[in-house]
């Protein structure tokens, strides 16, 4: 039986048209309701996904279709189940997050078979569980290895996951700080029109990373720690000749750093230090001719010890299923434009 079935119990029927049918059974009735949504949306966004029919009598649920399809549902339920058993949330886009790491199982992407509830980010407002195997993969670098690369396309989670991690270690005492870093506000002209210090100058570039930071810390605790310089914005120009120890430091956008820029930013690091740096090379602004320093990097860096680099695609996205959609058109209209 397979582990991540340990909830219910199993029933396999072979017909002529060689349906399968199982029968899970939940301990806890109370949490059913949470578990199936209201008016049963959890059950049949699981149906849709797997093509499969779900009906529940009591504490059993049945289901029935194509065995893979039955299985994976099965996994699904169960997953979501262990996450109500632990207090945390199951709403709909957890229902896709759960539907999402089924599927990835189903396809053996990266050989994995895990699902997101294995790894989790504890930060004071709350626990973060990976929403595909990338972020899974992601996750677990982050908090083993000192440098890690996350590369791919928007939504898929690369920034926000380096900003819990970098809360969690700062809370835990793991790191004594967190710098936050965009290569964007180096131009000087940009940020000379604005308004302002140079807090205030950067600040409208730096907004995911702030927002990130404002779901991980209550509000008062990241402005406070913003004064005593436990968070520090610390523009890539300003980078030069530091170094970084006992911090936790985040290259967000980092296909628009140099060739140059890129051995500045992580030669810096020191002492106790971790190093994310995130970027989709897809949206390289930098002018025409000049190489992006976070492919160059990658390219260069990937068989060191210590430095880890995770690749995101489309299949990751984690925001709105339109976004998936999108960025799946855009990877397709660009591998057509290649191949002309």
């Amino acid at each position: 039986m397979s582990p991540d079935i340990t909830l219910g119990d199993r029933h396999n029927s072979s017909e002529a048209n060689s349906e399968n049918s199982t029968v899970l059974r939940f301990a806890d009735n109370r949490l059913l309701p949470l578990l199936f949504g209201e008016h049963d949306r959890h059950l049949a966004r699981i149906e849709e996904s797997f093509g499969i029919r779900i009906s529940s009598r009591g504490n059993r649920v049945s289901l029935a279709g194509e065995e893979s399809g039955v299985a994976f549902g099965a996994k699904t339920l169960n997953a979501l189940y262990r996450r109500l058993e632990k207090n945390l949330p199951v709403n709909p886009a957890e229902v896709d997050a759960a539907i999402r790491l089924a599927g990835d199982a189903r396809s053996n992407k990266g050989g994995s078979t895990r699902m997101g509830s294995e790894y989790s980010i504890r930060t004071p407002k709350g626990m973060l569980t990976a929403r595909s195997t990338g972020q899974l993969t992601y996750m677990e670098a982050l908090a083993q290895q000192q440098m890690v690369f996350g590369i791919g396309p928007a939504g898929t989670g690369k920034t926000y996951l380096a900003v819990a991690t970098a809360a969690s270690m700062l809370i835990s005492g793991e790191v004594d700080r967190i710098i936050l870093s965009r290569p964007a506000v180096e131009a000087g002209e940009r940020l000379g029109f604005l308004p302002g210090d140079l807090r205030e100058k950067i600040d409208p570039y730096l907004a995911p990373l702030y927002g990130a930071l404002h779901d991980m810390l209550p509000a008062d605790q990241v402005l406070n720690r913003l004064n005593s310089g436990e968070i520090e914005v610390a523009p890539l120009a300003f980078m030069r000749g530091r170094t970084l120890s006992h911090a936790y430091v985040i290259l967000d956008e980092a296909q628009n750093a140099t060739k140059t820029q890129m051995k500045m930013f992580l030669t810096r690091i020191g002492e106790g230090s971790r190093m994310a740096i995130t970027g989709d090379p897809s949206q390289i602004d930098l002018p025409s001719g000049t190489t992006s320093g976070l492919t160059h990097a990658v390219d260069t860096l990937n068989h060191i010890k210590g430095v880890s680099v995770v690749r995101f695609n489309s299949a990751d996205v984690v925001r709105h299923r339109l976004v998936t959609q999108i960025v799946e058109a855009y990877d397709k209209d660009d591998k057509s434009r290649r191949s002309q």
